[in-house]
């Protein structure tokens, strides 16, 4: 309460004391509406008493409730109780088709089985195993506690459970309680604090023998206590509904991706680099940002404007006095290559004669109490009405209104208090309960409808931007999501701290989140509310530039965060980084159609990859797909950095030399740069000296990579291209396999070989000598390389 109070202490400074008084208002009535009242006790299910086959699965009779178990494959398990409250499946984009299964009869209980998975269906509990019988899921039956609902799952003392979506607490979730519940922790927020802004109930089982991923289909208020042998899951409201896959983990994770919505194609101006601040008031200080970034030859994708360029903060406005011509400088910036990108926030000012207010009356499209009356909640441009993100028709309202920011040229959209998130005093900083949504005309309470709220903004969203904007690829960007939030916008990691702790802090919650299936992650580089040291602003930029999102924002009460604002020795350390991520793109892009096509993970932690050293955290370095080991710098001072290696051999980035893991190994780590890593058996393609690369890193039978190019926006023609690397008498055979019909855009493609000297190549019999350590050939779809020795 405290914490909320100084929050609006804050809000007032900023914006003066109308907000406080609205926040405390808004506070006062809420709890009038909503007394606190205690959970009836904790009732059990009972014993199975008997069971009826339905298609793919069989029904359950307890005393007091139903289990309805079915396979949608050989590899995926549904479980749903009932009764329950009925929500509308907003997360899956698949039902996926039942499957065969045998059932047997044994003692206390049932058995059914697939090739891939056995449910014992026992007197006490439930026992999944895998194909191999190996132990995934262990749990009691369920208990009822009014429209709530929760159970146990047993934990082995060695099992790690990864997930629940962004959490400012270590990757390994064991011995902490999470709630879920989308929530803005209020301007800043450090380790330990939950919720925050995007719950996914998702979590992935990780024991030395047998791996299994659960996602629960229950939008409502949950939590997951995880401090004992067991998890204690729960809701307190929904349909109690719960998805098992086993293992490996990445495949099962890209199960779930599959099943809740593949993250689309994004455009490629995304993957580079992005500015955004909050406190540009002006048309001019923009400006004179962009240009100072692009007369430093800093390769600037994207600018981002905050909530200033608003009238009186009100959504879908332009302040004309400070933004004039907001068309014209869009389309000036996008011819210097720089998108623009627009916050949208979902409150509507509650304002006579305001046409988005006046008309969402018109249409019945707000959130409204019980009583029928619009509920307005205090947010920046005061009472405000919020479109009901679960009706069909708010969605196309919503949409209706990007047309015009879209015809003007504007490249995205930045959504942001959408958890959703009110200014109040104390107490919840979000509706009341009671408020009433839609549900796609079924009807139901925000209790239900609440961590929907901010995906299906994203949706409205995407789905506008697509129908307003057909030859385009939307760029969406969510404060707040739910499970299958990554089909239509990215996110980033909100208002954390700006402490070496908050760095840590950052790099959890976006494995976190992409172990929850929200791939396309970043964070704001230097922390959102505070002034990072030199050290620790460039750190964090060099972690960023190997993160799937890259950008750099700030609160309005910072001081200025441009790179060349810290010194000479910042801005060269910052050079690098974002020469690296320019010339990773061809690679990242690669990654992006991965994802997009098969739902696998681009930010992965290292045991993905296998074998990791005796000791080794799950937090000391990530992979950028699975070629790339980036060891970021976490310690204030540190100068070297010791980095679990996973087994097999890994290159140091553009060296020779090649080492062995599993094993620790110390790496130098000056403050320009930090250590890089690369898979043995990899090809990466890079873009070098205006051209393409390849950087051909052999293991001992060679190697092999691909890359994926298109137009780079659209639904254009496109190139698929595969490179295998052969060893051979004198040096390597190197095939060049490709499909599409997007023409080559490179003049030839260049070579680099890393671990034995590269001579020269040989092309349908004539000779391209090596030109320092790189060769430059036309397309072919066979060369020789010679090595020396």
């Amino acid at each position: 309460m405290l914490k909320k109070l100084w929050n609006a202490v804050e809000m007032a400074a900023l914006l003066g004391p109308g907000i406080l008084l609205l926040a405390i208002q808004y506070a006062r009535r809420r709890d009038r509406w909503e007394p606190k009242a205690p959970l009836p006790p904790w009732q059990g299910v009972g014993k199975p008493l008997g069971l009826t086959a339905i298609p793919g699965g069989v029904r359950v009779r307890f005393q007091g409730a139903e289990l309805e178990a079915v396979f949608l494959g050989e590899d995926h398990l549904r479980l749903t109780w009932f009764p329950n409250e009925a929500v509308p499946s907003y997360a899956l984009t698949e039902a996926g088709e039942t499957s065969s299964f045998e059932l047997e009869d044994q003692e206390g209980g049932y058995l059914l089985k697939t090739p891939r998975l056995a449910l014992a269906v026992g007197e006490e509990g439930l026992t999944l195993w895998d194909g191999a019988g190996r132990l995934l899921w262990q749990e009691t039956y369920p208990e009822r506690s009014g429209r709530a609902w929760r159970h146990r799952v047993r934990l082995l003392p060695e099992e790690r459970v990864l997930g629940l979506g962004e959490r400012a607490y270590p990757l390994d979730r064991r011995g902490g309680v999470f709630r879920f519940w989308n929530q803005d922790p209020g301007g800043s927020y450090g380790p330990g604090e939950d919720p925050l802004y995007l719950s996914v109930p998702l979590w992935l089982s990780l024991k030395p023998a047998g791996e299994c991923l659960a996602f629960y289909e229950n939008s409502a208020d949950g939590f997951a206590d995880l401090r004992g042998g067991e998890a204690l899951v729960g809701f307190l409201g929904g349909t109690f509904r719960y998805h098992l896959i086993p293992g490996p983990l990445e495949e099962a994770l890209a199960r779930y991706v599959r099943l809740t919505g593949l993250p689309p194609l994004p455009p490629r101006w995304a993957l580079g680099f992005h500015y955004a601040r909050w406190g540009l008031r002006t048309r001019k200080e923009v400006e004179e940002v962009v240009e100072g970034f692009l007369r430093r030859g800093l390769p600037l994708k994207a600018v981002h404007l905050d909530i200033d360029y608003m009238r009186g903060y009100r959504v879908f406005t332009v302040d004309e006095g400070r933004f004039p011509d907001l068309a014209g400088m869009v389309r000036a910036f996008g011819e210097r290559g720089v998108r623009t990108v627009l916050i949208l926030d979902p409150g509507v000012k509650a304002e006579k004669g305001f046409t988005p207010y006046e008309e969402g009356l018109r249409e019945g499209v707000f959130c409204r109490l019980p009583s029928g009356e619009v509920f307005l909640g205090p947010v920046w441009p005061g009472l405000a009405a919020f479109p009901d993100f679960t009706d069909p028709r708010s969605r196309a309202w919503w949409g209706e209104w990007l047309k015009g920011f879209l015809h003007m040229g504007i490249s995205g959209f930045w959504l942001d208090m959408n958890e959703p998130a009110l200014f109040a005093a104390w107490g919840e900083p979000t509706f009341p309960r009671s408020v009433r949504h839609s549900l796609e005309g079924q009807g139901g309470d925000h209790a239900l409808a609440h961590n929907l709220y901010g995906f299906l903004m994203a949706r409205a969203s995407f789905e506008g931007f697509r129908k307003h904007a057909p030859h385009r690829r939307p760029f969406l960007l969510t404060r707040a999501g739910f499970a299958g939030v990554q089909g239509y916008a990215w996110a980033w990691t909100g208002d954390v701290e700006s402490t070496w702790e908050g760095l840590k802090a950052t790099l959890r919650a976006l494995l976190g989140l992409s172990l929850s299936g929200v791939y396309w992650v970043g964070s704001d580089i230097g922390g959102f509310s505070g002034n990072p040291s030199p050290e620790l602003y460039l750190r964090w930029f060099q972690l960023a530039a190997f993160t799937p999102f890259f950008r750099l924002h700030s609160a309005r009460w910072t001081r200025r965060r441009e790179p060349w604002r810290f010194g000479e020795e910042v801005l060269d350390g910052v050079r690098w980084a974002m020469a690296q991520r320019e010339r990773l793109l061809p690679y990242l892009y690669t990654l992006a159609h991965r994802a997009s096509q098969k739902g696998l993970p681009l930010l992965r932690p290292l045991f993905l990859q296998g074998g990791q050293p005796d000791g080794a955290g799950l937090e000391e370095a990530f992979l950028l797909g699975s070629d790339l080991l980036v060891a970021p710098v976490l310690e204030e001072g540190a100068r070297a950095k010791r980095v679990p290696l996973p087994g097999g051999g890994w290159y140091p980035f553009e060296e020779d030399r090649i080492l062995q893991g599993p094993k620790w190994v110390e790496l130098p780590a000056p403050l320009k740069r930090i250590p890089l890593l690369v898979r043995a058996g990899s090809i990466l393609p890079l873009l070098e000296e205006g051209g393409l690369s390849l950087h051909l890193y052999p293991e001992e039978g060679g190697a092999e990579g691909g890359l994926y190019w298109d137009e780079g926006d659209g639904e254009g023609p496109y190139r698929l291209d595969q490179f295998r690397l052969f060893p051979v008498e004198g040096g390597y055979r190197l095939l060049w396999e490709g499909e599409g019909e997007y023409p080559w855009p490179w003049e030839g493609v260049g070579l680099r070989l890393f671990g034995r000297r590269l001579l020269g190549a040989w092309v349908e019999g004539k000779v391209f000598p090596c030109q320092g350590e790189r060769v430059l050939l036309p397309p072919f779809r066979e060369a020789l390389l010679e090595v020396e020795g």
